[in-house]
């Protein structure tokens, strides 16, 4: 059985702010069915701590970048977790990354150095447990393990680096070096230097044996100036090692048939328990009941989300008879964008500033549609959920976006494969034009119907991914 370290910032349900939280959770055990047993490292926030309350520490650091250390492992809600226990870099309220005043913590280069820091004594078998076949690392927070590995003494496991978003690349100025165990001569362009100062991501990207990212299409977008972010130069070197394997979901969380969120059950064979989450949804939202569309959103609010082109073209929306449910936080504009369209559009527009996940579910469960407009998207869950629960995803041509929604042109229409609807370029003129096109699928009842039914049976699980990471683990093994 091959032996994985994974090593990321946050794991569902133990601590989640997005979607990487979702795919280091459910991905243990889709690979424990391919023979693959993984241990997650996390650092030891509240929450993690509170969960592994069962838990055996088994290593003690004397200073871990300002503070002592232990290692606790044991079993947190269907996880094999070793924790980080720091209280002087983690026993703080909230989110992980950022304050009470919503600015990053001071000292995250730290925090996160340290995880990176615990990854590579674990890999190589310095911690008191044996060393791991492969540590995998996910973005920027555990972007160091591989660099320390390098620069280290021992043994070194094969490693592999998940790119989950590559806007996010985890920047900090070079006089942090040596306080980091980083040597002088780790500050080049062949090191963790990057635009002047420590790159985390750039460090995975240098060090780590093979790069993943959660989709073909956004595997390949990465490696031009647009979409690589300021690291195309090196993934392109790299490209050999470069792969994209889909996300899945954990699809007995996301199941319509056994989802205690939801008013009634529902499948693809039997759906007319979806009217009953519509009735739900129209209420929990102050909807007007209608016989229009009923469009659901379930997204960060940032201009990366396209959400502000959806603002631009809420007249459209409206004018085609639909209704929007929208769930989301981020940028404070958006949130008051929204907040303000749904005042104005009161019944029509309903607007839960925040995260829910109960929520989550009756949206994509009520729903008609979901928009997806993003200007880049690395994979996305949430058009996999809409797909699950018959939610048609509405979703601009873009990464995982593409290579997960099946358009419903008259060809994929007249062959019975249609899922959603894409749209491209992203424009407030292409939205509006996928908005239209979902109206006039949605008044054709019969080919709406037989859409809904393909999106259900669509395999959205993590089956086949995990076999291709289980192949790629044991390629690295050998």
């Amino acid at each position: 059985m091959t032996a994985v370290l994974a090593v990321a910032s946050e794991a569902f349900p133990l601590i989640k702010t997005g979607g990487l939280a979702d795919v280091v959770g459910a991905l243990p055990a889709a690979l424990a069915r391919q023979g693959v047993a993984v241990r997650t490292l996390l650092p030891g926030y509240p929450a993690v701590m509170a969960a592994l309350h069962d838990g055996e520490a088994f290593f003690r650091f004397d200073d871990l970048f300002g503070g002592p250390a232990t290692l606790i492992a044991g079993e947190a809600k269907g996880l094999d977790v070793i924790a980080i226990d720091a209280p002087h870099l983690y026993a703080r309220p909230g989110s992980p990354y950022v304050g009470p005043d919503g600015r990053d913590w001071p000292d995250n280069g730290f925090r996160f150095a340290a995880l990176g820091k615990v990854a590579a004594e674990i890999g190589r078998g310095a911690a008191g447990l044996p060393a791991p076949d492969v540590v995998h690392l996910h973005d920027w927070q555990a972007g160091l393990a591989p660099a320390y590995l390098a620069y280290g003494p021992g043994p070194r496991p094969k490693t592999v680096a998940t790119i989950h978003n590559i806007a996010f690349q985890g920047w900090f100025p070079s006089t942090l070096l040596g306080a980091l165990g980083l040597p002088d001569h780790a500050l080049t362009i062949d090191g963790v230097e990057y635009f002047g100062g420590i790159g985390f991501l750039k460090a995975a990207l240098k060090f780590a044996d093979r790069i993943t990212t959660v989709s073909p299409t956004y595997a390949a977008e990465i490696l031009e100036p647009e979409g690589g972010v300021g690291l195309e130069g090196l993934l392109s070197a790299r490209a050999a090692d470069v792969v994209g394997i889909l996300n899945g979901i954990d699809v007995e969380v996301w199941n319509p048939e056994t989802d205690v969120d939801l008013p009634a059950p529902f499948s693809a064979q039997t759906p007319g328990g979806r009217a009953a989450s519509r009735g739900a949804l129209l209420a929990r939202f102050g909807l007007a009941p209608a016989a229009g569309l009923i469009f659901g959103v379930i997204s960060r609010l940032s201009s990366q989300k396209g959400l502000d082109l959806l603002a631009d073209a809420i007249p459209t929306l409206l004018d085609l008879g639909g209704s929007l449910a929208l769930v989301g936080s981020g940028e404070p504009a958006l949130e008051a964008r929204f907040r303000d369209l749904a005042a104005r559009h009161a019944g029509r527009i309903g607007v839960f500033i925040g995260y829910d996940e109960r929520l989550a579910h009756l949206v994509q469960a009520g729903s008609d549609a979901i928009l997806v407009p993003s200007r880049f998207e690395p994979c996305g869950l949430t058009q996999l959920c809409a797909l699950r629960y018959g939610a048609l995803p509405v979703v601009s041509r873009v990464g995982g976006l593409a290579d997960t929604v099946i358009d419903a042109n008259p060809m994929a229409l007249a062959a019975g494969v249609a899922t959603g609807v894409q749209f491209n370029p992203v424009s407030r003129s292409a939205l509006e034009t996928a908005l239209r096109r979902t109206a006039l699928l949605y008044a054709d009842g019969r080919a709406w119907a037989q859409c809904q039914a393909n999106a259900m049976r669509a395999d959205v699980s993590w089956d086949a991914s995990a076999k291709a990471y289980a192949e790629l683990y044991a390629s690295l093994a050998r």
